[in-house]
């Protein structure tokens, strides 16, 4: 069994630390296949709403080196970064103590993180190596973390089972997303109410099952 921690942590040489605090009101999320790699030197970030203000703090943010667009919709952007040598970048430090960058997401003061470690001593190690390095570490939260097995669908039942997979394969769940509740509800033949019922429902009886707070 495993473990979950919500931290925060800020550092003026954290990864686009001095966009973030140009633009405090806008939300910049690591995209998660390139928060686990520490061999990669590039790094994707989604931001939410097209907002020329943080391309511009990209110009003068000394932890980027060199950045494109990927992407761009109506809820964001999506762009490639390289940071510069000075940069300071957590997710190798998670790896090598055998850890996994699950999400991290700016705010106006630096970054949340939601990291898995298989102990709460990992965690400490983390906690020391950013004490060390005068990395502000704040632990928000720690949860036990059960492994998810098929036995777990029992809580759920078949109309919940139905309605999660269905939401999954349609994109419901994704960024941005790909079908509304309204039109889960005309593949599902039951009323919008009814499909947000069923959500809700069957993501609270998962969550039963497979994080349990200490």
């Amino acid at each position: 069994m495993s473990v979950i921690a919500l931290v925060h942590v800020a550092h003026p040489d954290l990864a686009l630390s001095p966009t973030i605090r140009e633009n405090p009101e806008t939300t910049i999320r690591v995209m998660p296949q390139a928060a686990t790699d520490p061999e990669t030197d590039l790094f994707f970030f989604f931001v939410e709403r097209d907002d020329r203000s943080v391309e511009s703090a990209f110009e003068s943010d000394h932890t980027v080196a060199e950045w494109e667009t990927i992407a761009s919709s109506e809820s964001g952007s999506v762009y490639q970064l390289q940071h510069t040598p000075e940069t300071i970048l957590l997710s190798p430090k998670t790896f090598e103590l055998g850890g996994l960058m699950r999400e991290a997401t700016s705010d106006a003061t630096g970054w949340t993180l939601r990291l898995q470690f298989q102990n709460r001593k990992d965690i400490s190690d983390l906690w020391g190596f950013c004490e060390e390095s005068d990395i502000s570490f704040e632990l928000q939260r720690i949860f036990r973390h059960q492994p998810w097995n098929s036995s777990d669908l029992t809580t759920l039942t078949d109309p919940q089972l139905e309605t999660l997979l269905t939401a999954y394969e349609e994109g419901y769940f994704e960024e941005p997303r790909q079908i509304s509740l309204e039109g889960l509800a005309e593949k599902l033949d039951i009323s919008p109410t009814a499909v947000g019922g069923r959500l809700r429902r069957g993501v609270a009886a998962l969550l039963e099952t497979t994080l349990i707070e200490e």
